[in-house]
């Protein structure tokens, strides 16, 4: 069942500065004492009846791709999806250029920080099922609390304001990306930093803050995050392609690339238990095309959890730079016009995320009013703008709008 009023005349909506619904929870390790939460039902999350695949309806899409394909311009997969409807599923390249393997479309990629949906997801279920509230001071769950953190919220973490600083912005970062760790071990590393600017008066994305939300749905289930990510969405889901490398098996994942002046190249070392909140889960076109619409659809979140999902909490200092395209931080996602910075620009207003990271750059992105998905998965990490026009150029081509040829900004 849809949400609704979602489908169709939502683009205003999530375009806007939303109110998020004020859900609280009690508190008991700081000072302040707050009221009982209160609990939405979370749905029962149950298989969907599988997506049904038609001939290829974009003629124009599908001659880009060929001809990006055969320059050797781009390597990938990508689907297209009109609500239950799969309208284009092909991948292109290979799956490791020393092997010369051809990538399939039922091939496994790392997501990157698509995954942080996930990690949002997972919070905001708990919330649903009364274990935690959005508003708890991280201070409930990190425990004994760091100096300085009293005034971080669950919801701080989840949009990107609580201005602690993100891994990469620390010292020892290129020794720290390449050296495996486990999440206690991310926690205890980042009880060491203080908030740089008053939490809430600034977004800043940040990498940490996802971890520290993964530790936080270990302790509030009482399950190891990846655990609980796998009972609770990908199992009832039948996500079967779909997990956490956070232990460094591989687990079937296509190889990441760079574009090197030869073409492309073996990527660097993943290790992604560095960002096992935010960036370290791995999946296909079809399991994502699958969590879309169980998302989307409420099949996932209540619906006042799923609002607070989507909703803008980005503050009036966003941090990006001039004539940056704007955007509204939801959590684990954003929403933008994002189809305004295509040549010729159109309107298409979408949830989206992407990700890069070690040899791989992605795009997932939704149209609410018109129930179109687009996932484009790559194993090449210099596709960043290459990524972000196929996107659009589906979007384009899908809702009758002009087939853009480039990208303003």
């Amino acid at each position: 069942m849809k949400y609704p009023g979602l489908i169709g005349g939502v683009g205003g909506f999530l375009l806007g500065a939303v109110t998020s619904l004020v859900v609280v929870a009690c508190a008991p390790n700081v000072e302040a004492a707050v009221s009982p939460p209160i609990v939405t039902a979370a749905p029962d999350i149950e298989p969907l009846p599988a997506a049904v695949a038609s001939e290829t309806t974009l003629p124009q899409l599908t001659a880009e791709l060929d001809s990006l394909a055969g320059q050797g311009q781009f390597n990938g997969a990508v689907l297209v999806a009109r609500g239950d409807q799969i309208i284009f599923r092909q991948a292109y390249g290979v799956a490791d250029v020393e092997t010369g393997q051809r990538l399939a479309a039922d091939d496994r990629f790392r997501l990157a920080s698509v995954s942080k949906q996930f990690t949002a997801a997972a919070i905001l279920r708990l919330q649903d099922e009364g274990l935690l509230s959005i508003t708890d001071p991280v201070c409930r769950w990190i425990s004994p609390c760091p100096e300085g953190w009293a005034a971080i919220r669950l919801s701080h973490l989840l949009s990107h304001t609580s201005g602690l600083p993100d891994l990469m912005d620390r010292p020892g970062w290129g020794d720290r990306r390449v050296a495996p760790a486990t999440l206690d071990d991310l926690t205890r590393e980042t009880e060491q930093y203080q908030p740089r600017f008053e939490p809430g008066s600034r977004a800043d994305y940040n990498n940490a803050g996802y971890n520290l939300l993964a530790e936080v749905v270990s302790r509030a289930s009482g399950q190891p995050f990846e655990r609980y990510l796998q009972r609770t969405f990908f199992d009832p889901l039948g996500m079967d392609d779909t997990g956490s490398d956070a232990d460094d098996r591989g687990h079937g994942v296509v190889r990441g690339h760079n574009a090197g002046g030869a073409g492309l190249v073996p990527g660097p070392v993943a290790n992604v238990s560095i960002i096992a909140g935010a960036g370290a889960l791995y999946s296909t076109l079809d399991d994502m095309l699958t969590w879309q619409r169980a998302l989307h659809h409420g099949r996932i979140l209540s619906e006042a959890g799923y609002a607070q999902m989507i909703a803008d909490h980005g503050p009036a200092d966003q941090g990006l730079p001039e004539g940056a395209r704007p955007r509204a931080w939801g959590f684990g996602v954003f929403t933008s016009d994002l189809a305004s910075g295509a040549i010729p620009a159109f309107s298409a207003p979408q949830i989206y995320h992407t990700g890069s990271w070690a040899g791989f750059r992605n795009m997932v992105s939704y149209l609410p009013s018109q129930d179109v998905t687009v996932i484009v998965l790559t194993n090449n990490y210099h596709q960043r703008d290459r990524v972000f026009l196929i996107t659009q150029q589906a979007m384009a081509e899908t809702i009758g709008a002009p087939f853009p040829t480039g990208l303003s900004q």
